[in-house]
Formats: C-alpha cells, sequence, structure tokens
C-alpha cells in the first residue's frame, strides 16, 4: 500500500496479535490473533464482539495505551510504533478524543475544570481564551455556563457523557473514541446522545470509533461495523454486509428476536 491510500485511512491496523503473560511459563493469553482493517476518515465505526473478546484493548492500542505484540497500528497515517519520543506520541495523540465507559470525570473538580483539563495539560495559560473554549463546548453538548459550576456528583447520567463529551472534543480532534457511550443510560438519555454525536460528526466530520452492545446505535449511528469473536475479526463492513453473515456470534446477537426488531428494515432491504 503506497503512502497517498495509507493517509486516507483515519486507522489502519496490520496484522496485530496481542498476547498477555509469559508463554515460557505457559501463562500467555491470546487476544487477538491477525487483526486487519482500515477504517476511512469520517466513518463512525462501532465494535461488537462478546465480553472478554479484547474490544478495550484494541481501543486502547489505537490511543497508544498499549503496544500490540505483533503488527502495528497507523491512526491518521501516522504509525504509533515508529513514534519513539514522548513529544510525537503526545501530539499524535492529540488528535484523538476519548470518551470512557462512565466518563472517567474527576470528581474534585467542577465541570468548567474537568472540560479545560486537556488544555492546561497542553500548557495554555490564558485564562480567557481557555474559559471561550469550555463555554463553546458546552453549547456544543448542550449545556450552559451556568453548569459549568457544577461538579459531576451532581449530574444525571446523561449530562455526564455530554460533559465527557466535551472535554473529549475540547481539543478538535480528528478522531474520537467512545467505550460504550450509551451504557447505563435510559433510552430517551441514550437517543439523545446518538441524535447529538450524530449532529456534531455531520458538523466537525471527524471520525468515530466506539465500542457498543446497544442495537440502535449500531442501526442508527454506525457507517461501519466490526465484530470480535474467538480472537478474531470475524466480520467489518455496513450493518447489511453483517446481516448477510453466517458466523454463530453473528447469529446470535445480529438475529435473536430484540434484534430483529430493531434491524427489521435492514432485514427486508437484504430480502
Amino acid at each position: 500500500m503506497n503512502t497517498v491510500q495509507a493517509n486516507n485511512y483515519a486507522i489502519r491496523i496490520e496484522h496485530v496479535w496481542t498476547r498477555f503473560g509469559d508463554a515460557s511459563k505457559g501463562t500467555d493469553k491470546i487476544v487477538h490473533k491477525d487483526i486487519n482493517l482500515c477504517l476511512n476518515k469520517a466513518e463512525i465505526l462501532g465494535m461488537v464482539g462478546a465480553s472478554g473478546c479484547g474490544k478495550t484493548t484494541l481501543l486502547r492500542e489505537i490511543i497508544g495505551l498499549h503496544t500490540p505484540s505483533q503488527g502495528e497500528i497507523y491512526v491518521m497515517g501516522q504509525s504509533l510504533q515508529q513514534l519513539t519520543s514522548v513529544s510525537e506520541k503526545k501530539a499524535a495523540l492529540q488528535s484523538c478524543g476519548v470518551l470512557f465507559q462512565k466518563g472517567a470525570l474527576f470528581s474534585a473538580l467542577d465541570i468548567f475544570d474537568n472540560i479545560a483539563f486537556p488544555l492546561r495539560e497542553l500548557g495554555l495559560t490564558d485564562d480567557n481564551l481557555i474559559e471561550r473554549l469550555v463555554f463553546m463546548k458546552l453549547a456544543m453538548v448542550g449545556l450552559t455556563p451556568k453548569d459549568a459550576r457544577l461538579k459531576p456528583a451532581d449530574l444525571s447520567g446523561g449530562m455526564i457523557k455530554r460533559v465527557a463529551l466535551a472535554r473529549a472534543l475540547i481539543l478538535e480532534p480528528d478522531l474520537l473514541l467512545l467505550d460504550e457511550p450509551t451504557a447505563g443510560l435510559d433510552p430517551i438519555a441514550s437517543q439523545d446522545f446518538v441524535d447529538l454525536l450524530q449532529q456534531l460528526h455531520k458538523e466537525l466530520n471527524f471520525t468515530v470509533v466506539l465500542i457498543t452492545h446497544d442495537l440502535d446505535v449500531l442501526r442508527d449511528l454506525c457507517t461501519k461495523i466490526a465484530v470480535l469473536a474467538e480472537q478474531q475479526l470475524i466480520a467489518f463492513g455496513t450493518l447489511e454486509s453483517i446481516l448477510a453473515q453466517q458466523h454463530p456470534f453473528i447469529q446470535q446477537f445480529f438475529h435473536n428476536t430484540r434484534a430483529q426488531r430493531v434491524f427489521q428494515y435492514q432485514e427486508t432491504q437484504h430480502g
């Protein structure tokens, strides 16, 4: 693959293997076997799979928090394994925004300081600029300046997700990674979050990778789906193409009674 082609992808994963433990002691555990994937810029990828199949590990590898045992991962055309200096890695990760499963807000900080945290970590000291940027992101996720002085303990689950999203977007990332973004939310708050993410994606055109078990999210939000099972990437493509696969896990996950109701439109179209 030439450089021009490689740079067209937001994420390119080549022959990634992930092992934990020590093979010489017989304690090694293989999590990923030869994972290969290319995701175009501005796509929304949903990753699904059974518990323990390595979804979160792969997400951590994409943002450089864990290094694969073998293979290579490129993010926005850059190989994470070839970035040697701390400054290079830090610069590469600035293009990524991350929303962890439970928001991971700092409980001792108010909402303003939670959102401002990445700016201050970069060394930004202009308080007026920080304030403008934070209030801009608050408005973007549907919150007000009055909300800025609340503490995480004062927030509903839906508000926590919105604040975490504002913090993930504060550095204007090209790539947004979300771990179970609608987990723990009631159906209304979950749909509100999906609608918000859809709107922001349309406005800002970033690439999204999200882990989810939420069938509605897969149907309404994702342009591509990656299915992990048996330590491998067993399917990758549009929802319609995934529904056509015969693998036992796909049949179990995408063709159970509830899934058939959720995906009825796609099933009809495919038929």
